[in-house]
């Protein structure tokens, strides 16, 4: 009996929210390159839900992102890949992580590889592509295997009932959180706190966005506006992007959330200082501003007032 040819597609994208976001456009530009064929993302807990209501994949598998010293967890990850009868994989998360993925294939035979692993098939070979904004690296890489063509992010399948929340006509999102291990990248929660007040004065209610981890922030921002309503940790990724559909604006530091209000159309205000670079990884949308200062305590809430024209 003759085996049939390896026909599936995998896509690797492990997160975080940001970077998971400005993959939507490569992720419709691979469904479209690929009509017909079978395509499987592997990516982590967090992204299942927004990814399955996306349409691009066929399957989700989570469990792509096993701790260095889980052996179990990386060969059930490697039986699984080896069992998926993929014909290639564009691995666009390009870490050291995804590239080990490359070697569970091992003794072969390997499918067709978009991404980094040494040896690989398809090689984003640009020495200078740590140098690139996330978007245009990413559509190099794809063009490299293949696909020219990759479109914008279109996020109009996001449906959520957001209801629950209970949440004015008009409101504003906030997110004051960020990576704990990088405090240069937030904004005082003080500042966060008079803009929130600010906000209300004017008839905009403040909504905090983060996680569960970011509580003692949103705490110290509502200490300075008690009108600020804290969501974090509440809100799954398709109700942070029906919120974003409906806010009157966006302000928050470089953070994941943003990311999403930006490619939402939400009027976004993004905080960047002087130790990430917004050339890189800054936020895409219709209606974006960033504002960049070395240190961000030297942004004043008259500074971000103004590029909000209140």
């Amino acid at each position: 009996m003759t085996l049939a040819a390896p026909s599936g597609i995998l896509v690797i994208k492990l997160g975080a929210l940001g970077d998971f976001v400005q993959a939507l456009g490569p992720f419709a530009a691979i469904r479209n390159h690929h009509k017909g064929q079978r395509i499987t993302l592997l990516t982590t807990g967090p992204f299942e839900e927004f990814a399955r209501a996306s349409g691009y994949f066929d399957d989700t598998w989570t469990g792509g992102r096993p701790a260095t010293a889980d052996v179990g967890g990386w060969l059930k990850l490697r039986r699984r890949l080896r069992a998926g009868e993929f014909e290639r994989v564009y691995d666009l998360q390009t870490s050291d992580r995804s590239s080990f993925c490359y070697r569970l294939f091992w003794p072969g035979p390997r499918p067709e590889w978009s991404g980094i692993a040494v040896g690989c098939s398809h090689p984003h070979a640009n020495p200078k592509r740590d140098f690139m904004h996330t978007v245009e690296r990413q559509t190099e890489q794809l063009a490299m295997a293949g696909i020219s063509n990759v479109p914008a992010p279109d996020l109009s399948w996001v449906a959520a009932d957001i209801s629950r929340f209970g949440l004015p006509k008009t409101y504003a999102l906030l997110a004051p959180g960020g990576a704990i291990h990088r405090p240069g990248k937030q904004w005082p929660p003080e500042r966060f706190g008079d803009l929130a007040q600010r906000l209300a004065g004017q008839g905009i209610a403040p909504v905090l966005l983060g996680s569960k981890a970011e509580a003692p922030i949103m705490a110290a921002v509502a200490k300075r506006c008690s009108d600020a309503r804290d969501l974090s940790g509440q809100t799954s990724l398709l109700e942070l992007a029906a919120l974003s559909k409906g806010a009157r604006l966006a302000v928050g530091n470089d953070t994941g959330p943003m990311h999403l209000t930006a490619q939402m159309g939400c009027p976004s205000v993004v905080l960047y200082s002087g130790v990430s670079d917004p050339a890189l990884c800054g936020q895409r949308g219709r209606a974006v501003t960033i504002i960049r200062r070395e240190k961000l305590s030297d942004l004043t809430k008259d500074d971000v007032l103004g590029e909000l024209g209140l």
